[in-house]
């Protein structure tokens, strides 16, 4: 393949560039020849006429576009307003085609069917590329239904945007369409001899201790930890909620694993309520963290990344940048992307908004570099892939900021795991490693406030244990008890019953049964008596257990419940213990 890029002046040069691609197709093998357009600024007439110009030369061309918040040409931020990328395919099997839609929160599973049922129908296809309108709807159903695509297809896109990231018109276009404010377009590419692949490459990292998204709608995020979402940014980095605040919290987004993919979250504002306004959803209940942008750290992480590219032996890269790693950057917005021009010819444009398919779903992404690259034919044997680091100015020695994040992270993980132990010591009997009685009586009161009538109490008390620890001492008692702890789990385990299993105190022991089983839990309090009858202790030779057994009315409380399962024991105790009693 061969690519031309240039920046547009005026309809007469531009008639000039296409001829010259029109003769060179002439002259030489083409199969497909496609046009990007990218455009920083709204001009619809600018645009329109490019378009028109395009469709009037070369009629067989495919173009495609989209505004943004700026153009990547030959790996560089460019300062032209608007650039044209120029395709020539060589192999004769490839093909390119495109197909715009209207989009709205109505139709958007309809569009998506028609897109699948597409690729499904056309088996050439390797990589479908979208851009769209992101701002005139949520993406979520979009990529949920996107995902049922084909999987051996790579899937990727950019949302449009505009120079002014406050600006809510962002235009797409094609020559299946005009330009459109409420828009999708998908350019598929494939063929025998195309070989495309695709990268996520972020560089931010965890920074802090985890928070849970307690409230959340769409693109409103309401609390974390049960408090206004904003009180992190404050609290932690002392930002304020002010017409700053964009720019502030631009390397500090929220970070997020979902499968094997990371996913970053930037907010672009705050409200009054101390809600923030995100880049897209995230669901109620996912566990994020802060994460950091340190320059050093997301060179190495860009490097490691574009040594992969290089090893595919790309001839056409597509790159998908966020506009918030451009205005991380400022005026050294290509350090990042001018190396993987030293691989192959480098295009792409700043989005709203990067989307990639990873395994199998699509995934809306921010603050992230996601990259197309595309290869007609196969790889050459020996071909050198060394990366040109011009630009990257990669520091032999660990940041400051680095350093610092990462001293925070692994305090926090000390910090955390010790928290974690303390919260199961606190509700962990320290002998036997069953639930203590104050959480397994949390439990049953739980289970009765949420009117579960499958529900039923199994309460256990080991014979003459007194007997034991007198005649073999504490020890021997203790080894009892664990032994009884460890059956109980065992035989619980194998009967598949989902059971609560607790120390009661002493000898005594409570579990909780819920679900079907509830109905069974007599026979089950008697295979437990039997599995415990079966140890062979080392001085106390086998033991024996009576239990009682109550099964939840919509009468009891937690009290009435466990009386009668203690009255059912010790009614088994009277009559002879190593019994079960139901009352």
């Amino acid at each position: 393949m061969k690519q031309i890029q240039f920046n547009y002046k005026n309809r007469e040069v531009l008639l000039h560039d296409i001829r010259r691609v029109k003769q060179w197709c002439q002259q030489n093998m083409s199969s497909a020849v496609t046009f990007e357009i990218y455009s920083e600024i709204l001009d619809k007439p600018a645009i329109d006429v490019i378009c028109e110009t395009i469709r009037t030369e070369m009629p067989d061309a495919v173009y495609s576009g989209c505004t943004t918040n700026g153009n990547i040409m030959l790996g560089e931020l460019s300062h032209s307003n608007i650039c044209v990328v120029c395709t020539v395919f060589e192999y004769p099997d490839t093909k390119v085609t495109v197909m715009q839609r209207m989009l709205n929160q109505q139709n958007i599973k309809q569009v998506c069917d028609e897109v699948v049922e597409y690729v499904d129908a056309n088996r050439w296809i390797k990589s479908v590329e979208m851009m769209i309108t992101i701002r005139t709807v949520s993406t979520t159903e979009l990529c949920k239904c996107l995902s049922a695509m084909r999987k051996d297809v790579e899937l990727l896109g950019g949302g449009a945007f505009a120079n002014d990231i406050d600006e809510q018109h962002a235009y797409v276009f094609s020559n299946d369409g005009e330009s459109s404010n409420n828009s999708i377009v998908f350019r598929f590419m494939g063929g025998e001899d195309l070989h495309v692949c695709t990268f996520q490459i972020s560089g931010w990292k965890t920074l802090g201790m985890e928070h849970v998204v307690t409230k959340s709608d769409g693109k409103v995020l309401y609390e974390l930890d049960g408090q206004p979402a904003f009180d992190v940014y404050y609290k932690y980095l002392n930002i304020e909620n002010d017409r700053n605040f964009f720019r502030n919290t631009l390397e500090f987004p929220l970070i997020y694993k979902n499968g094997d993919s990371t996913i970053l979250r930037a907010p672009t504002g705050s409200n009054r309520d101390g809600s923030l306004m995100m880049t897209a959803n995230i669901a109620e209940g996912t566990r994020v963290r802060m994460a950091y942008g340190d320059p050093e750290t997301i060179l190495r992480t860009v490097h490691a990344g574009s040594e992969d590219i290089a090893r595919f032996q790309p001839q056409m890269i597509h790159i998908y940048s966020c506009a918030a790693r451009r205005y991380f950057w400022g005026e050294m917005a290509d350090g990042e992307t001018k190396p993987f021009q030293s691989i192959a010819q480098t295009s792409g444009f700043y989005t709203s908004g990067e989307f990639l398919r990873k395994d199998t779903d699509l995934i809306q992404h921010n603050v992230t570099l996601v990259i197309g690259v595309f290869r007609e034919g196969d790889t050459v044997a020996g071909m050198d892939s060394t990366v040109d680091l011009q630009g990257f100015h990669i520091s032999k020695q660990v940041s400051l900021i680095s350093r610092l994040a990462n001293f925070i992270d692994i305090s926090t993980a000390e910090l955390e795991e010790a928290n974690r132990k303390l919260e199961q010591m606190a509700i962990t009997d320290g002998l036997t490693g069953l639930l203590n009685r104050m959480k397994i009586q949390n439990d049953i009161i739980d289970c009765i406030d949420n009117k579960r009538l499958d529900t039923a109490l199994i309460m256990i008390d080991i014979d003459d244990f007194k007997q034991v620890n007198d005649t073999y001492g504490h020890g021997e008692g203790d080894d009892v008890l664990k032994g009884l702890s460890k059956s109980l789990q065992s035989t619980s385990e194998k009967l598949g019953v989902n059971a609560l299993i607790g120390r009661w105190g002493g000898e005594e022991f409570m579990i909780c049964i819920t679900g079907e089983a509830a109905a069974r839990a007599a026979e089950i309090a008697d295979q437990y008596r039997l599995e415990f009858n079966e140890i062979e202790f080392r001085n106390a030779g086998r033991q024996t257990i009576t239990a009682g057994v109550s099964i939840l009315t919509e009468q009891d409380n937690a009290e009435q419940l466990c009386k009668r399962a203690d009255d059912a024991l010790y009614l088994g105790k009277r009559n002879g213990k190593n019994k079960v009693v139901v009352l």
